[in-house]
């Protein structure tokens, strides 16, 4: 489906969604960036700023070579790096490409392994599918919680740092969402729904 790159390919793209720069950091909406940085650790990377517009690095799990990239785009311009992640990298289904990112529409301390899908409003996704040209790619979706006033403050809700009993949840909701790329990786999405998507909020 996409060009490959010279070289051997990747056999799995991870991005995690986010906003750049320190006032972003620790934020809500930075949960799937929080995620990849964690997989970096976990697998020795170090990430990098590129020409994609990505800190980036590839790393291996489970014997595989997993590409984990965090784009520098700002979250509504998602999909400039991703695209140019896909060619970098030599991806060439939208089946090998894992998004993590946060959802309004999931409890705090909850997330969700799922193939495919509409965007939910969520204007990073909207980017990455425009510049795809599909939707067909997995997401693991982090709980943030709905917003006290309603979608209405749904930007501002998402832009803030959690309190602290609400950030020690999120927290531990980024460990398993790590877990569940590194099953994805090693067993199949299939068995990353299975495993994840009926467990109780934060259960490790």
């Amino acid at each position: 489906m996409f060009k490959q790159r010279v070289g051997t390919p990747a056999d799995w793209l991870v991005i995690g969604l986010g906003n750049p720069g320190a006032e972003y950091h620790g934020t809500r909406h930075n949960a799937g960036a929080d995620v990849i940085a964690l997989l970096a650790d976990r697998h020795n990377g170090r990430l990098r700023l590129g020409k994609e517009r990505a800190l980036a690095d590839e790393v291996r799990v489970h014997g595989q070579r997993v590409a984990l990239a965090f784009p520098q785009t700002y979250m509504n311009e998602s999909g400039v790096s991703a695209g140019l992640l896909v060619r970098r990298y030599g991806i060439e289904a939208l089946e090998r490409i894992v998004v993590v990112h946060d959802e309004l529409d999931l409890p705090v301390g909850k997330i969700k392994v799922k193939v495919g899908g509409g965007t939910a409003g969520h204007n990073g996704l909207k980017s990455i599918q425009q510049h795809l040209h599909g939707n067909g790619f997995l997401r693991i979706r982090i709980g943030i919680g709905k917003p006290p006033g309603g979608k209405d403050h749904g930007v501002d809700h998402v832009l803030k740092r959690p309190s602290k009993s609400e950030r020690t949840e999120l927290e531990i909701t980024v460990q398993e969402a790590a877990d569940a790329v590194e099953v994805i990786v090693a067993e199949g999405v299939n068995e990353a729904m299975s495993r994840f998507n009926a467990r109780p909020r934060s259960e490790l």
